[in-house]
């Protein structure tokens, strides 16, 4: 099996430059046999950054990366001439992704914006020769400080997703369907339970030339946010959406309580989540009936809702609609009232879809 080239989670090792040592160096030339102090100063020990890039889109590249070293700053040397200051070095990752201390979990930084640059270790300072310790009691100063030493650290570094909307549903709930359909994006499709098994983007076209991403999240389960199943690997990517589009099947038994198990899950892993704004897409609808429908729309929760097919190609033109204006709800709040049932069930079939 071909491992997946999609890494969202890496463990380095850093280290930043130590700086150079001063020089203890005295002027000898030609007819000055007792020349005075002029070492030179240490250089600059290299430091360690972080800096987002748009040309990424996974941390596969720092899969095998697992030692960083910035550069020691040169020693100093004669005639007040400074070393050479460390090389720098700069680790590149996809917007979107979090640092944090390996060994305390600490948060350290989070760069979501190209060309956005941290730095996660400073480099030691160069010690200065003893032309500095010159005095007029000790003009001939025979010591210079030595090179602060540079940091150290394990960082983790994990890719949380940025996409307008994410894809929240059990497995095998249409979701990947969805996102084929919406997009160009070809994720795999299969009818089994975690047939995704990494996170997926896709841009939605929208009307005059608009659009959005969409992410397709693997599936979670009840229990994910302690860990059961992928949901605790994945539910990071949720983070970063600024919509959340619940997927639920139209032949679910209890479609109110896999709702409510889906924003548990969400709650307990971070209570954050809950303030995001959602839309309910109630999905397979080509294999339900209309009096099933009807019954269903009695246990929808109370958020905006639509009923669609991803394989009929109905109710995606309306499920795009109410994610532009929850999207962009500001805007449309003081235009006009955000729908919350945007698909007549009158005009759904009496029998299921003959779909080939």
């Amino acid at each position: 099996m071909t491992e997946s080239n999609f890494v969202d989670y890496v463990k380095i090792y850093c280290r930043s430059g130590k700086g150079g040592q001063g020089s203890t160096h005295f002027r000898r030339e030609k007819y000055i046999p007792r020349g005075g102090p002029d070492g030179g100063d240490g250089g600059r020990g290299g430091d360690v950054f972080l800096r987002a890039s748009r040309n990424f889109w996974t941390l596969i590249h720092l899969k095998f990366e697992r030692h960083v070293f910035a550069t020691s700053g040169e020693n100093g040397s004669a005639k007040q001439s400074s070393g050479k200051d460390g090389e720098d070095r700069i680790i590149e990752v996809p917007c979107g992704t979090v640092a944090c201390d390996a060994e305390t979990g600490a948060y350290i930084c989070d760069v979501t914006e190209d060309g956005q640059t941290v730095r996660l270790l400073k480099g030691g300072k160069g010690g200065r020769g003893n032309v500095h310790f010159k005095t007029a009691t000790n003009q001939a100063p025979r010591y210079a400080q030595p090179g602060e030493p540079g940091e150290e650290r394990t960082i983790i570094l994990q890719l949380k997703l940025l996409a307008d909307v994410g894809l929240v549903g059990f497995p095998n709930a249409g979701k990947s369907t969805l996102l084929s359909v919406m997009s160009a994006a070809k994720p795999k499709i299969a009818d089994y339970p975690f047939t995704t098994l990494e996170p997926n983007l896709g841009i939605v076209s929208y009307r005059d030339n608009r659009s959005f991403v969409m992410a397709d999240i693997p599936g979670i389960i009840e229990g994910a946010s302690e860990g059961k199943g992928l949901g605790l690997r994945f539910l990071r990517h949720i983070e970063r959406n600024s919509l959340l589009l619940f997927t639920i099947p139209a032949d679910t038994q209890d479609i109110r309580h896999e709702y409510t198990v889906l924003d548990s899950e969400l709650r307990n892993y971070n209570p954050g989540l809950a303030g995001k704004n959602r839309v309910l897409a109630i999905t397979k609808c080509d294999l339900a009936d209309r009096e099933h429908l009807a019954a269903v729309r009695r246990e929808l929760p109370d958020i905006p809702c639509v009923f669609i097919s991803s394989v009929a190609q109905q109710g995606l033109t309306e499920l795009k609609d109410v994610l532009w204006r929850e999207l962009n709800r500001e805007t449309f709040e003081d235009t006009e009232q955000i729908v919350h049932r945007d698909m007549d069930i009158s005009l759904l079939p009496d029998e299921p879809l003959d779909v080939e």
